[in-house]
Parts: structure tokens; sequence; C-alpha cells
């Protein structure tokens, strides 16, 4: 089973996902419907309502960012180890006096 870690952001929404989880799963589609199934709810904030990945969300298959974030069909082996990060937005406003 591959291992799934993600960025302590998702606890805001999720705050008993654990640091690390094992699912099964062939490809990114498959690992984010076993997730789902520890986490109910959670592959609908990574993914929109046509199954794309969130404009929001970067998935990476060890050092590598998946290439098809349409179909999430990128390639999941035993060992792989898959990191789930939200990306940040937003900035810094400063008054200037």
């Amino acid at each position: 089973m591959a291992k799934i870690k993600f960025t302590n952001l998702l606890r805001r929404f999720y705050p008993h996902l654990a640091e690390q989880i094992e699912v099964p799963g062939n490809t990114i589609a498959q690992v984010l419907e076993a997730l789902n199934q520890q986490y109910p709810g959670i592959r609908d904030y990574l993914v929109d309502e046509r199954g794309k990945l969130r404009q929001h969300v970067n998935i990476f298959i060890g050092e590598e960012l998946i290439q098809d974030k349409d179909t999430l069909q990128d390639t999941v082996e035993e060992q792989d180890e898959v990191f789930i990060l939200q990306a940040i937005s937003g900035g810094c406003s400063l008054k200037v006096i």
C-alpha cells in the first residue's frame, strides 16, 4: 500500500486526519477513492465535480508532481509515498504612510 502524507493545512478541515495513511490503489484516482473511504468527503475537497484535481491542490508521487490532473491516472507503486499539498495563496497588505 502506498503511504499518503498531508500538509498540516488540510487538518483545518479534517482534524482527525493522520499525518500518514496507507491506502491501496494503483492510480492516484484509486488512492483518493480509498482515502475517501476513511475520511468521507475529502475527495470532494481535492477534486472537482468532474473528477479533476482542484487548482489549489498539488499531488506528488515521491518528488514528482503528477502529470494527469484531469483523470488522475498517474501510476502509484506499493512502495511509493504520495504527498497531498494544499497550495497557499494570498498575501500581505502593507499600509504606506
